[in-house]
């Protein structure tokens, strides 16, 4: 599913506008990227949980040379799924 077809799918189950739809998830995106941002995390009971995670640096090698190179440190965002989200898949 991509962008477009969530619009669609959250449009039709709430009964409202296309346009309404997509400011919603691009509402609740920018409010979960910007609680990442500022290191906390989100949980949404049943579905399940946002958050960052610091990654240390760490030497690599380039695949196509073998050369050693260094990576530096960073923070991902990371998804734990919730109980009713991992039941509702299995």
């Amino acid at each position: 599913m991509n962008k477009a077809e969530l619009i669609d799918a959250v449009a039709e189950s709430a009964d409202i506008s296309k346009a309404s739809a997509a400011r919603a998830i691009d509402g609740m995106v920018a409010a979960i990227t910007g609680a990442l941002q500022k290191g906390d995390q989100v949980a949404m009971v049943g579905f399940g949980t946002f958050s960052v995670k610091a990654r240390a640096a760490r030497t690599g090698r380039n695949p196509r040379t073998g050369e050693a190179i260094e990576i530096k440190a960073s923070n991902n965002p990371t998804f734990k799924a919730g109980k009713a989200l991992k039941d509702a898949v299995n």
